[in-house]
């Protein structure tokens, strides 16, 4: 086997396989590691699917609202694959004041980076949604976002990539990277070393230790977030939906199920048992903050649960970076649960970084030497 390629990803997740692929369009050799069996089995392909630039920081509003004006409106014709895109927009809701000033306040700071989002109250949200409590007292609403499915994205750019030559290695667990005359060109798992000119390290919260290999700390910690999907239901509404405080958030597929994800309150006494899954103890609790919300969902019966872990920067934007102290090594992680509805985009400044192009999007706010101390 081969274990040379110019540019070697770490991470079969959905920025990783859009990196893959994008490169490969350019002519370079690319390889995929990861330690797990199946690509992106991680959060990539079990998450709410949304497609958002509403609620974003300020300094990350620029990647969504260029992916959702150029990428996504023609993805499933670039992958020929329906991905599922639909941009009807998304409704943040409130049912207190103390959530309306939230949403006020995120509406504000996206407006002044030139978004298309405004408040309005709880009849017009109903006008909207008929289907929301009568509890929800007013929301934020953005027109342009909308949801995808992300498996189909995943996978979408996973087979493009291998049909554009790009070879993905699965079961490779890395515990490193090394430098070669002051150049990182060689990543170590548990049972080979791979060699490539450039080295993009997109493995999540994994990415830390990975880094801390050559000298480099990205400072994110894990959360644990959680998932459920229902039975199909009638069709009732096309809207993401979110929360002011985020506890919940998520569509109706084009199948008729509902997919959520959420926040239970039990996160600090929930155990990883290795296991994908969500506890007994945890999913009911997502369930009661949806019933409030849309009570029809009440009798709804939930199929299918999934939890696993967020990579959650401590300023909450992603690390999106070319390392100085190690050339050749570009890294994306700490996407703080935001990263599906801007992979497209992430996918392609990371293909133009590692080709040594000029990026179509400024990305200063995302260096890796942002956290050092200053003197």
């Amino acid at each position: 086997m081969d274990h040379t390629a110019e540019v070697i990803i770490v991470g079969s997740g959905v920025i990783g396989c859009a990196a893959a692929y994008y490169l490969a369009k350019k002519g370079v050799s690319v390889l995929v590691l990861d330690k797990d069996e199946s690509i992106g089995n991680g959060g990539s392909s079990r998450n709410g699917g949304g497609v958002r630039q509403s609620g974003r920081d300020p300094r990350e509003l620029p990647l969504a609202m260029y992916g959702v004006e150029h990428m996504w409106p023609t993805l499933s014709e670039e992958l020929e694959l329906d991905i599922e895109y639909h941009k009807e927009g998304n409704l943040r809701l409130g049912k207190t004041e103390r959530h309306l000033q939230i949403l006020q306040g995120l509406t504000d700071r996206a407006v002044s980076c030139g978004l298309d989002v405004r408040m309005i109250d709880g009849q017009e949200v109903r006008a909207i949604n008929p289907y929301l409590s009568d509890e929800v007292i007013g929301a934020s609403w953005c027109a342009t976002d909308g949801h995808a499915n992300p498996l189909l994205v995943t996978l979408g750019y996973y087979r493009k990539a291998r049909a554009q030559g790009v070879r993905f290695i699965t079961g490779e667990e890395v515990t490193g990277i090394r430098k070669i005359r002051g150049k990182a060109r060689t990543v170590v798992t548990r049972k080979n070393v791979y060699e490539g000119e450039t080295i993009i390290v997109a493995a999540g919260y994994e990415s830390r230790a990975i880094v801390q290999s050559v000298g480099i700390d990205v400072p994110m910690r894990k959360e644990l977030i959680e998932a459920l999907v229902t039975e199909a239901e009638p069709k009732m509404f096309p809207q993401m939906l979110g929360t002011a405080d985020a506890d919940f958030y998520g569509h109706q597929t084009a199948h008729g199920s509902f997919v959520f994800g959420g926040a239970s309150g039990m996160e600090d006494v929930n155990k990883d048992n290795g296991n994908s899954m969500v506890s007994s103890i945890t999913a009911p609790c997502i369930c009661r903050g949806i019933m409030k919300y849309i009570p029809r969902l009440a009798d709804a019966k939930i199929v299918r649960t999934w939890a696993g872990y967020e990579d959650i920067c401590t300023d909450g934007i992603p690390v999106i970076s070319k390392v100085e102290e190690a050339p050749g090594l570009i890294l994306a992680c700490a996407f703080t649960g935001h990263g599906f509805g801007i992979s497209p985009v992430v996918g392609k400044l990371l293909s133009q970084m590692a080709a040594g192009e000029e990026t179509m999007l400024d990305l200063r706010e995302f260096r890796y030497d942002r956290f050092k101390a200053i003197g």
